[in-house]
C-alpha cells in the first residue's frame, strides 16, 4: 500500500512519536554502501533496523531520493518519494521513480515506522550512476580503445600511456574518471596513483578491471578523482597496462578472443570534470597528439603465472605528473578488437589490497649452501643455515634486516598462506638483480621434495614461474617495490641476489575480493579455531575477482564445482552477494559460448582453459545452486530472475539427453578426490534431482506457478527412477544396498589410479538422505545405519567389507570428496547423529579436516593428503595448499555448531533458526557464532559446564527466530530465573527428543537450561 505521504521524512512524520532507542542504518544500494558508478536503471535499496526493545519490527517504510541532501533535510525529495508503503520489506526494495540520469549523484534516506506507528529516519546515504550504457559508445563522449602504436604483443616492456590536457574552467567542483582495459591497469592522475576508499582510509585496487569473457563483457570502473585535480591549469592522465587475464595462457581455449600470438593491450578512459560555473569538460582516450605511449619504462615483463620483472634503472621520474616531456614517445592507435562485447560497470567492489591483513615475517633464515646430500632420505640434503644472520624470534623477525651475498638464500616465513604480493625494501648497488620466489611450503627430506630440506617448495606450481624480479637503481636510501601486474599464492619467500644487497624489510600484502567479513565462529578448541581461520584465509585468497580453485599454480580458474559447494560458507563469512552474482553473469556468458549445445553450464568460467563441452554433473549445476544460495542468504530474488532463462535451458538440455530415464547428464569429475569412489552416473543423477528441487523452490518464490509444478513433478520422477535403480533390498536377509558402484569411476584422478567404484559409499548415502531418495521409513532407518557404520569403520565393519577402501583408514573418518564434503556434517546432524559430526570434526587422522591442521596448514588444502609430516608431499600434479572446497564444513559450523541458520521459507534471515548443538564428545565446551545478515547481526553463543547450558542470542529487529535448545525439561529453560515460555512475546512450541522449541521476537536473550 502506498499512501503517497509527502511530509518531511523525519521522526515526527505522520504524527509519529520517535521510537526511543531505535535506529535505522546499514543503508545499501545494490547491496553496496554509497556505491559509485552503477549501471542499474532501477536500483535495489536495503536498510537495517536496530533497537534494544524486544519485538521491534517495521510496519511501513518511505524512501526519499533527491539530487541534494538539502532536499532530504527539508522533506522535499525532488527525484522520488515512495510515500508510505505498509510492509516489513527492507531488503532489495526497488527504486520506482523516474529514469535516473547518467553520471549523477543521488542522495537518499528511508523512514521506517515500527509496530506502534512511531517513525525513525536514517541518516542520508548516496549513490551515483555510471554511464548507464553497455554499447561502449553511449556516454563515452568519443573515448576509444587505444594502445601503443606498433607495439607487438608479448614484446618486452609494459605499455605506459599518458595524456596532458589544459583545464578549461576556473574551479573544479567534481571530477570522475571512468576506466577500463583489455589487460589490467594502474591509473594515475596528476602524478598520484588513483586509490579507493577502504575502511577509515584508502587503498589500491588490485588488477582491475578483473576477468570476464572479453568477447561478451568487459567491465569499467568509476573513480572520484576530484581531490587529485590540484593544478588549476592542467591535468595528466597516465596508465600502466599489464597482460592480466586478457593476454595470458590462463585464457587458452577461450576461442572467441584468445590468440597464441598474443593480444594487444588497450585502455579506454573518460575524465569528466565539472566546474563551479556549471560548465563541464571531458578528456577521453583517442588517437592524436594528446596521448603518447612508451614501453621503455621499468615494467619489463608481467604474467599472472610467471610473475613480474621490474628494472628500477629504467624508471621515468615524473612521467605520471604534469610537465613531463613525451616528445620521444610513440603515438597511440585506436583498437576495436571486441566489437560485440558489452562494456558495463562492475556491479560490486573491486579486488584490492587490504592493509589490515598485511603479514610481517615470523622468521628469516639465511642459508649459504646445501649439506648432507648423502645422508638425507631423498638425496637432496638440507640447507646450511648461517645462525648469525638468521632470526627466529617473530618479534625481531618482523623488522629484521639481513644482508645477502651472491650464493646466499634468505627464506622468509610470513606465518600465513596468503594471496597477493610481497612488498620489499632493498639497499644495494645499481644493476643488482634480486629474485623473490614465493611458495606455500618448505621442503622436507621426503621423496616428493624438490630441493634441500628447509628450502622453499615450488614443485606444486607446475609450469608457473611465479617470480618477482627487481633490478636495483642504487638509491643509498633504499628502494621499495611491490608488483602490481601479477599475484602470488604464498607463505614463504625465497630471496636470492646477484650482488651484495640488504633486504631491509618484507611484507606480505593481501589482495582479495572478500573485503568485508560478515561472520565468525570461535570455540575453546584451538584446532577447530585454526580450521575456521584456514577456511577464512582460503576464501580470501581464492575470492579474487572470481571464485578460483587455487591461487598459486598454472591454473587459478573459476571451477564451478568448487564455487557451488562453498557458496553458502562464503556468504556466511563475507559480504559476497555482488561478487557471486557477477560470477553467475560470467557463467551464463560461458554457457552460451562454451557449454555443450550452448545449454550446459561449463565447468570453468570465465574463459575455458582445461574446459571441454562434456557432461559434468555437480560442476555444471553451479548455474542453479549459486542463484538459489544467493537468494537464500540475501533474501533477494534478482539473481533468480536474471538466471531463469539460462537455468531452464540447462534443465531442458539434460531432459533432452536422458529423456524418460530421468538420469543425469553424467559427471566426468564425480566426487572429486574422494577415497571411496562413487559412480559418476549416481553423482549426476542426484545432482539432477537436486537442481530440479531448487528450481521448484525458486519458481515458487518468484511466482512462476506453472514452472513450480513442472519441477516438482520432475523431482518426483527423478526420485522414483533413482530408487528403482540404486536401492536394492535382499529378499532373504532384508539388507538394503545402495548400488553406488553401479557405473564408472571418474576417468581421471590425478596422482592415483582412477580407482574402482563401491556400493554404500558415504557420498551416495549422504545425498540420498539429503534429498529423501527412499520410499519407506524402514529404508530411511537402514540408510542412516549404513552411513553410521561406514563412518564408524569399526574392525567388524572392515572385516565384513574387506574389498572396501575403508579398510585402509582409521575409525571415525570421512571418505568423501568435493561433492560430499558440504553435505556430510549437515546430513548427520539432521539425522540425529550430531555425535558423528563432532567425532569427524575432531578427527586428526587422515582423511579429516584437522589432519591438515595437525600438519601445519594455515589454509585449506586441495587434497585430504596434500602433505604429511611422516610421509611428505601428495601427488604434485594436483596439489594446492590453498583450495577452499573442503572448507565447506564452515556452513555446518555456523548453522549447527554455533546455531545460526536461515529458514528456507523466509530467505535472507527474515526468520532465523537458532539451533545450537553442544558437542556430545565434550571437547568443545564453548562456541560463539556471529553473522551480519541483511537485517543485522545475529549472535548465537553457548557454554556447557557441569550439566548446565548457558546460551546467549541476539535476534535483529524486524526479524523473528525459532529457538531449539537442548534441555532435560522445558521448565529448566530459563531467563532471569523464570521459564522462558513466560517471557513476553515468547511462544513455546513444544518439547521432543530432549529439545525445547520456542518462537522468539527480536531482542537479546541470556538463557540457561539443564542438560541430561
Amino acid at each position: 500500500m502506498n499512501d503517497g505521504a509527502d511530509g518531511a521524512p523525519a521522526d515526527d512524520d505522520a504524527g509519529g512519536i520517535p521510537a526511543t532507542g531505535t535506529t535505522v542504518s546499514g543503508l545499501t544500494v545494490e547491496h553496496r554502501t554509497d556505491p559509485l558508478g552503477m549501471d542499474v536503471p532501477h536500483p535495489r535499496f536495503g536498510w537495517r533496523m536496530a533497537s534494544p526493545v524486544r519485538g521491534r519490527r517495521q510496519t511501513a517504510y518511505r524512501i526519499s531520493v533527491a539530487t541534494s541532501s538539502r532536499h532530504l533535510t527539508h522533506g522535499r525529495p525532488d527525484v522520488w518519494d515512495s510515500g508510505r508503503v505498509d510492509t516489513a520489506d527492507s531488503v532489495a526494495v526497488r527504486y520506482g521513480g523516474p529514469d535516473l540520469h547518467a553520471t549523477t549523484r543521488y542522495h537518499w534516506t528511508v523512514t521506517v515506522w515500527d509496530e506502534h506507528g512511531r517513525a525513525t529516519t536514517a541518516p542520508a546515504a548516496r549513490f551515483e550512476t555510471g554511464l548507464l550504457s553497455t554499447d561502449g559508445v553511449t556516454g563515452w563522449d568519443g573515448a576509444r580503445w587505444i594502445g601503443m602504436a606498433g607495439k607487438r604483443p608479448n614484446t618486452p616492456g609494459a605499455p605506459l600511456l599518458r595524456c596532458q590536457t589544459p583545464l578549461t574552467g576556473e574551479r573544479v567542483t567534481e571530477a570522475r574518471l571512468y576506466v577500463s582495459a583489455l589487460g589490467v591497469y594502474d591509473v594515475h592522475v596528476n602524478g598520484r596513483r588513483v586509490s579507493v576508499p577502504q575502511g577509515d582510509g584508502t587503498t589500491y585496487e588490485f588488477l582491475p578491471p578483473g576477468w570476464t569473457n572479453y568477447d561478451t563483457t568487459v567491465n569499467y570502473f568509476t573513480y572520484d578523482v576530484t581531490a587529485l585535480l590540484t593544478d588549476p591549469s592542467r591535468v595528466t592522465l597516465a596508465a600502466v597496462l599489464g597482460n592480466g587475464w586478457y593476454n595470458s595462457r590462463i585464457s587458452e581455449n577461450s576461442t572467441h578472443y584468445y590468440s597464441a600470438d598474443g593480444n594487444s593491450l588497450a585502455l579506454k578512459a573518460k575524465l569528466l570534470v565539472r566546474y563551479a560555473d556549471g560548465s563541464t569538460q571531458t578528456i577521453v582516450t583517442a588517437p592524436g597528439e594528446d596521448w603518447r605511449a612508451t614501453d621503455t619504462g621499468p615494467y619489463r615483463a608481467d604474467d599472472l603465472y610467471d610473475g613480474q620483472s621490474y628494472d628500477a634503472r629504467r624508471e621515468l621520474p615524473g612521467w605520471t605528473a604534469n610537465g613531463f616531456d613525451t616528445s620521444a614517445w610513440s603515438p597511440v592507435e585506436a583498437q576495436d578488437p571486441l566489437p560485440h562485447a558489452r562494456l558495463t560497470a562492475y556491479p560490486g567492489e573491486s579486488a584490492r589490497l587490504m592493509p589490515e591483513w598485511d603479514r610481517r615475517p615470523e622468521s628469516v633464515t639465511v642459508c649459504t649452501g646445501v649439506s648432507d646430500q648423502e645422508g638425507s632420505a631423498n638425496g637432496r640434503g638440507r640447507i646450511v643455515v648461517d645462525p648469525a644472520r638468521t632470526v627466529t624470534d617473530p618479534v625481531r623477525a618482523a623488522t629484521a634486516s639481513v644482508t645477502l651475498h651472491p650464493g646466499d638464500t634468505a627464506v622468509v616465513d610470513l606465518g600465513q598462506n596468503l594471496v597477493g604480493v610481497p612488498r620489499y625494501t632493498l639497499r644495494g648497488p645499481a644493476g643488482a638483480q634480486v629474485a623473490f620466489r614465493p611458495g606455500e611450503m618448505l621442503n622436507d627430506d621426503s621423496a616428493g621434495a624438490d630441493g634441500p630440506a628447509g628450502s622453499v617448495y615450488r614443485a606444486n606450481l607446475r609450469t608457473a614461474g611465479a617470480t618477482s624480479t627487481y633490478v636495483l637503481k642504487g638509491d643509498p636510501a633504499g628502494e621499495t617495490h611491490q608488483d602490481s601486474l601479477t599475484f602470488y599464492g604464498f607463505r614463504y619467500v625465497s630471496v636470492t641476489t646477484t650482488e651484495t644487497v640488504t633486504l631491509v624489510a618484507l611484507t606480505g600484502r593481501v589482495a582479495t575480493s572478500a573485503l568485508h567479513d560478515t561472520g565468525t565462529v570461535t570455540t575453546d578448541d584451538a584446532d577447530v579455531n585454526q580450521l575456521f581461520s584456514n577456511i577464512r584465509w582460503g576464501q580470501r585468497g581464492n575470492y579474487l575477482w572470481i571464485p578460483t580453485d587455487c591461487p598459486q599454480r598454472d591454473e587459478r580458474l573459476g571451477w564451478t564445482g568448487d564455487t557451488q559447494l562453498f557458496a553458502r560458507t562464503g556468504l556466511f563469512n563475507c559480504d559476497a552477494v555482488p561478487f557471486l552474482s557477477h560470477f553467475q553473469d560470467s557463467l551464463i556468458d560461458s554457457q552460451r559460448a562454451y557449454g555443450a549445445d550452448e545449454a550446459q553450464f561449463p565447468w570453468v568460467a570465465p574463459g575455458h582453459r582445461y574446459g571441454q563441452a562434456r557432461p559434468a554433473g555437480g560442476w555444471a549445476d553451479c548455474g542453479v545452486v549459486v542463484p538459489w544460495t544467493v537468494w537464500q542468504m540475501s533474501g533477494d530474488t534478482t539473481i533468480v530472475d536474471r538466471s531463469w532463462a539460462s537455468m531452464t535451458t540447462y534443465l531442458d538440455w539434460i531432459r533432452s539427453r536422458t529423456g524418460d530415464s530421468r538420469a543425469g547428464q553424467g559427471a566426468i569429475f564425480g566426487d572429486w578426490l574422494a577415497f571411496q569412489v562413487t559412480s559418476t552416473q549416481l553423482i549426476s543423477d542426484v545432482y539432477y534431482g537436486y537442481s530440479a528441487r531448487l528450481m521448484a523452490d525458486m519458481a515458487r518464490a518468484t511466482g512462476r506457478t506453472a514452472e513450480t509444478a513442472v519441477y516438482e513433478g520432475l523431482f518426483t520422477e527423478i526420485k522414483q527412477a533413482f530408487v528403482a535403480k540404486y536401492l536394492v533390498t535382499d529378499a532373504l536377509t532384508g539388507r538394503l544396498t545402495v548400488r553406488s558402484g553401479l557405473g564408472e569411476p571418474p576417468p581421471y584422478t590425478p596422482g592415483t589410479s582412477a580407482g574402482r567404484t563401491e556400493d554404500d559409499t558415504q557420498t551416495a548415502l549422504l545425498w540420498i538422505l539429503k534429498l529423501g531418495f527412499y520410499d519407506t521409513e524402514s529404508q530411511h532407518r537402514r540408510l542412516v545405519g549404513l552411513l553410521a557404520d561406514n563412518i564408524g569403520n569399526s574392525p567388524a565393519y572392515k572385516a565384513t567389507h574387506p574389498d572396501s577402501t575403508r579398510v585402509d583408514h582409521p575409525e571415525d573418518t570421512l571418505s568423501v570428496g568435493f561433492l560430499g564434503v558440504n553435505v556430510l556434517a549437515p546430513v548427520l546432524t539432521a539425522e540425529g547423529r550430531v555425535d558423528l559430526a563432532y567425532r569427524l570434526l575432531h578427527q586428526k587422522a587422515m582423511p579429516s579436516w584437522l589432519f591438515s591442521v595437525a600438519n601445519g596448514a594455515t589454509t585449506v588444502w586441495e587434497r585430504w593428503n596434500s602433505y604429511a609430516k611422516d610421509v611428505g608431499f601428495g601427488p604434485v600434479d594436483m596439489n594446492s595448499f590453498n583450495h577452499y572446497a573442503y572448507g565447506a564444513i564452515g556452513e555446518w559450523m555456523y548453522e549447527s555448531m554455533a546455531g545460526i541458520a536461515g529458514d528456507p521459507e523466509h530467505p535472507g534471515f527474515q526468520h532465523i533458526l537458532l539451533r545450537p548443538h553442544p558437542d556430545p564428545t565434550g571437547r568443545i565446551t564453548r562456541a560463539r557464532g556471529t553473522h551480519v545478515s541483511p537485517y543485522g547481526e545475529i549472535v548465537s553463543e553457548w557454554a556447557v559446564r557441569e550439566g548446565q547450558l548457558t546460551y546467549r542470542a541476539v535476534v535483529p529487529a524486524n526479524t523473528t527466530a525459532t529457538l531449539r535448545i537442548p534441555a532435560t525439561d522445558p521448565s529448566t529453560v530459563q531467563e532471569g530465573g523464570r521459564p522462558l515460555a513466560e517471557a513476553p512475546g515468547v511462544r513455546f512450541l513444544g518439547f521432543s527428543d530432549g529439545t525445547a522449541a520456542y518462537r522468539l521476537p527480536s531482542g537479546r536473550y541470556e538463557l540457561t537450561s539443564v542438560l541430561a
